[in-house]
């Protein structure tokens, strides 16, 4: 026992701390957005335009009936996440087109349900018109490749892997009033702004769910 602790004590001090510095790596990253998302966190102010919630609660029925126009006046441009490679990232890279963002889990049943369906909606748009970005909630440094496992098995090359390893982007939803549980869909226009939400799975292929995303286009480009 003696000799095997000489032996540790002589490892290079690099080596002795290798582990702790990779959790040390996932722990940042996991901090940063947690406070980047923090209920706190002083978000974007939209103005509600009644016109364009009416538009798109003219078109929610069918397979989409269960989606809410909001018109809360509440914004996420400054949502934060990272992307496969882990560098951060937020809502307003992607602003200036409507955007159909998808909180999901690969423990989550429902969620799995329905990648196949977002993914044939995002494949059906012009990528500068309106894009589908799918926010992936796993937790760990094994989140993100149990993410990747899953979108390559089912070929699902259209839908961006962004996740969350803190899990706060979503806590800012449920601090909100705006979700309960995973699946959660946020329909915003092109500055980032929140103009519909849907709790629970729906049939994105659908022609519900195309007609909605068309309205979605033509209204949500002009905030």
């Amino acid at each position: 026992m003696a000799e095997e602790k000489e032996e540790n004590q002589k490892k290079p001090l690099v080596r002795r701390m290798a582990p702790l510095l990779v959790l040390g790596s996932v722990l940042g990253i996991a901090s940063v957005l947690w406070l980047s998302n923090a209920p706190n966190t002083t978000a974007q102010e939209c103005s509600v335009d009644e016109s364009i919630i009416a538009a798109l609660d003219a078109v929610t029925g069918g397979q989409l009936a269960a989606v809410l126009p909001t018109g809360t006046g509440r914004g996420y441009a400054d949502l934060s996440f990272v992307d496969e490679q882990g560098n951060p990232m937020s809502i307003a890279d992607f602003t200036g087109k409507p955007l159909l963002v998808n909180f999901w889990a690969t423990w989550c049943g429902p969620c799995r349900a329905e990648m196949p369906a977002l993914n044939n909606l995002a494949r059906a748009y012009d990528i500068e018109k309106f894009q589908v970005l799918t926010l992936n909630l796993d937790l760990g440094d094994e989140g993100i490749k149990l993410a990747r496992e899953f979108l390559d098995d089912l070929e699902l090359e259209s839908l961006p892997l962004l996740a969350d390893p803190s899990f706060a982007a979503f806590e800012r939803l449920q601090t909100s009033g705006v979700s309960l549980g995973l699946p959660t869909t946020l329909l915003l226009d092109a500055k980032g702004c929140e103009l519909a939400a849907l709790q629970g799975p729906a049939e994105w292929d659908s022609p519900s769910a195309f007609k909605l995303i068309d309205t979605l286009i033509e209204v949500g480009s002009l905030t």
